[in-house]
């Protein structure tokens, strides 16, 4: 199955960019040219619904669910740009008359229309599968106890900080099979995860080669993939990431639907993978290695004193009047043994200046001359 020409077909258009809310959604799933069902599972802290959608009617059952951190919607699109293919292509037939899927596209619309990875509460929804404190957490965990899923899709954004281990390669995307107890052993459960992650992986090597990552495996109960691995339900973390000049993540949105894909026809064929562990632990794990901006070789004055040194600066995503701002700011490297740049300049011993002062102080704007050489916002102009 060739799956990049299936995602260059199928793109749910009016999706586009980070700042992704229920209102943008909602008319693209009440669509009349649904061939599925739109139902809700219950209704956010400020009363906002929680969409589920059902295709399908195969025996095998696929959950799926995107935006449990507001801020995190690059999986929200891809899953849009599945439901255009459930409804419009003949291939899409058979995985329909294999599974049934329910999808909840967005869980956290609250936390969605502030940017926010947490709810109206303040609470992180992935780290509330013990407690279920919150009502989006008891609307997930009852919809798993109904559907009885025999497989999970937990889908999340990283932030563009993650690096291939120390490759300086991007961890464009990353995946995980969680743990389901503290000694993070592997049993059947966690194997199948690992079996559809092998397939998403080796489908991903082909038009991003060393840019896929393995995500931290630290066991927390508290967390959903955790919980539901522990449930004996296999389940895959993927986590949409960074890929070079793309902070609208819509090249992700692309691979994000393709891994979605991979994983679900894996699913389907049940392709034996030989060495399942070998080849799963072969897959570099996440680092926490890369700044947005890095600068070289720049003539700061500091206590009167001229040095050159190195320095980096980072963006915050920042929601300003309904609109989403990537502005960056100074920060601090010191605590890095190793660290890459998403964009790298070369001062070549020129002049930092800046209104604030003479050097790069942490959290100040990245506004600033190299010489004669003006930046603003961590960008030549």
């Amino acid at each position: 199955m060739d799956f990049a020409a299936i995602t260059d077909i199928y793109k749910a258009d009016s999706l586009f960019g980070r700042y992704i809310t229920l209102e943008d959604i909602e008319p693209l799933l009440l669509l009349d040219s649904r061939k599925g069902k739109v139902g809700t599972i219950g209704n956010s802290v400020e009363g906002r619904a929680l969409y589920s959608y059902t295709i399908g009617h195969g025996p095998f059952k696929i959950l799926m669910w995107s935006q449990m951190h507001g801020n995190e919607s690059t999986a929200t699109k891809a899953l849009f740009d599945l439901f255009d293919f459930f409804d419009s292509d003949a291939s899409a037939q058979s995985l329909l008359d294999a599974f049934t899927f329910c999808f909840v596209p967005m869980l956290n619309p609250d936390g969605a229309l502030r940017y926010t990875r947490e709810n109206a509460n303040s609470i992180d929804l992935n780290r509330d599968f013990i407690n279920f404190s919150q009502p989006e957490s008891r609307a997930l965990a009852n919809l798993f106890e109904s559907f009885r899923p025999d497989f999970s899709f937990n889908l999340h954004d990283q932030r563009s900080i993650f690096g291939v281990g120390e490759t300086g390669e991007p961890a464009t995307l990353s995946f995980l099979a969680p743990a389901y107890n503290a000694e993070r052993e592997i049993n059947d459960t966690r194997k199948k995860a690992i079996e559809v992650i092998i397939a998403m992986n080796q489908s991903l090597q082909e038009i991003i080669p060393g840019k896929v990552g393995r995500f931290d495996d630290s066991f927390n109960p508290n967390c959903v993939g955790d919980n539901f691995q522990m449930k004996g339900c296999p389940t895959v973390l993927i986590e949409s990431g960074h890929y070079p000049d793309d902070y609208n993540r819509e090249f992700c949105r692309k691979l994000t639907f393709q891994s979605i894909l991979a994983g679900i026809f894996q699913l389907n064929e049940i392709v034996v993978v030989d060495n399942v562990i070998e080849e799963y632990l072969i897959i570099p794990q996440n680092m926490m290695v890369f700044f947005d901006f890095g600068f070289k070789n720049v003539k700061i004055n500091y206590d009167g004193k001229e040095l050159i040194t190195n320095f980096v600066a980072q963006y915050k995503e920042e929601l300003i009047e309904n609109k989403l701002f990537f502005n960056a700011y100074f920060a601090d490297s010191a605590n890095c043994d190793v660290y890459f740049s998403h964009e790298s300049y070369e001062a070549e011993g020129a002049l930092f200046q800046s209104e604030s002062g003479l050097y790069p102080a942490v959290g100040e704007k990245a506004n600033f001359m190299l010489g004669n050489q003006r930046f603003e916002n961590g960008k030549r102009i």
